[in-house]
Parts: structure tokens; sequence; C-alpha cells
């Protein structure tokens, strides 16, 4: 009997071992919200949602040993879905600005992001300064829809889903111009014939990650581990892999 009762036992200790075992390789999840619809930060590759922003994502929950899981919602309901604590951040080649910083917090910066004006080739916008008073075409909710409202009014400017949408407003003549992101705006020129890019930039912008104001553990230990693949060279790698390739 007693002997049986150890075989018993042992099983039992085994049993519980492994299910314990099998608690502790469970990983946590990061739910990462984008807009994918910005290559080369963020786009589709099939079913697979690619990019810098989603191979950054990638090595940070690598490092942190969690699961990522990348929601792809419209670019101006990432924010409120971060306050919400529907998604743990947001990152969609997304700039750190003070009207920004009033809802969110916001990582060390990983990457630079210029915006540009897109314009057809027989355009006669030649500069910057000719922009005011034509009809400017952005994506909702971006860095370039806040700041040509600012500098060229509301009334001037159009707002669309997404930057493949306010393109195509400029190719059938709805706009005269789109101002948006340097990255994307080289992809699109190079998928329509009859665009270019202004010479000169719009603005200058640093990107970050975006954090629910309440979860400042989430963003410490992200913080940590972006810092941590900016030093070791990994962050340059990925946008270089990106970037260098147009």
């Amino acid at each position: 009997m007693k002997k049986l009762l150890c075989i018993v036992l042992a099983v039992l200790t085994v049993v519980f071992a492994f299910a314990a075992c099998s608690k502790t390789e469970t990983k946590e999840t990061l739910v990462m919200a984008t807009n994918a619809e910005f290559p080369p930060y963020e786009y589709h590759e099939g079913d697979a949602i690619v990019g810098i922003d989603a191979e950054i994502a990638q090595a940070i929950a690598d490092k942190l040993g969690m699961e990522l899981k990348i929601e792809d919602v419209s670019f101006d309901s990432i924010i409120p879905g971060v306050q919400a604590k529907k998604y743990d951040m947001g990152m969609a080649g997304m700039t750190v600005t003070d009207e920004r910083l009033e809802s969110v917090n916001f990582s060390t910066s990983y990457a630079k992001g210029v915006q540009v004006v897109i314009v057809k080739e027989d355009s006669d916008i030649k500069t910057i300064d000719d922009v005011s008073g034509k009809k400017i075409g952005v994506q909702t909710s971006t860095t370039g829809d806040i700041y040509a409202s600012g500098d060229y009014g509301e009334e001037n400017v159009t707002k669309y889903d997404n930057g493949a949408v306010a393109v195509q407003a400029l190719i059938s003549g709805k706009v005269d111009c789109v101002i948006i992101d340097n990255e994307p705006a080289k992809s699109y020129v190079a998928a329509n014939e009859g665009l270019k890019i202004l010479e000169t930039a719009y603005v200058e912008e640093d990107y970050a990650i975006c954090f629910n104001k309440e979860n400042e553990d989430l963003m410490n230990k992200v913080n940590a581990a972006l810092e941590e693949l900016i030093a070791d060279g990994t962050v340059q790698k990925i946008v270089d892999k990106y970037i260098n390739a147009d």
C-alpha cells in the first residue's frame, strides 16, 4: 500500500510540475494598434502586416518575452483606443506633438519623419511658399493634417482616410497637392506616373510609440527594450532594410 501511495504521489508531482511549467511558458500578449496604410513603416504583405514599425515592435516583444499582436485600425482611432486601454500601445509612424501629449505618453523616439508635399509634375506649385491658397489633401489626424490645417486654414484642407485615397484625389484633380510623410510619399510617387515631391521639406519630426498615461510600467519596460535595440544597432538595421531599398 505504501509503495502504491509513493507511486501515486510521484505521478502527481510530475503532473503538477508540468502544469506549473506550462503556465510559466504562457506568454503575455502585447497588443499594438497601427494603421497599415503607411509604407514602409506599416503595410500589408498578403495577410501579414510588415514594415519598420512591425519589425521594431516584434523585436521589443521578443526582448520582453511577450507575444506581439498587431491590430490594423484607422489612424484617428489609435490614440482613443490606447486611452480606452483597448490596445497596449500605438505605433504607426506617429509624431510626438504637444496636442497628443495631452492624451497619451510617448516612448523614446526611434526614427525621424519628414513631411513633404506631393504635386503633379506640371503643377504651378514649385516651392512650399506656393502651397498657400491651394487645395491640400491630407490623411485625417496625421501631423500633415494638423500642420496644414494650422498653417493654411481648415477651409483649404480636405481630409481622407489614408494617404492612398488622398493621392488619388490629387491625380483626379480634387486637390492641388498632398502633404504626407516622406517615405510613404516616395512609394506613392513611384506607383503613380506624373507625380513628384517638392525638393524642400515641409516639417521634420520624431516618431515614437504612444501609451496610456496610466500604464507607465509597460511604457518603461518597452522603453528600456527599445533603447537597448537602438544602442545595439537593431533599430537602424530595420530602418535601413526598408528605406535604403527605396
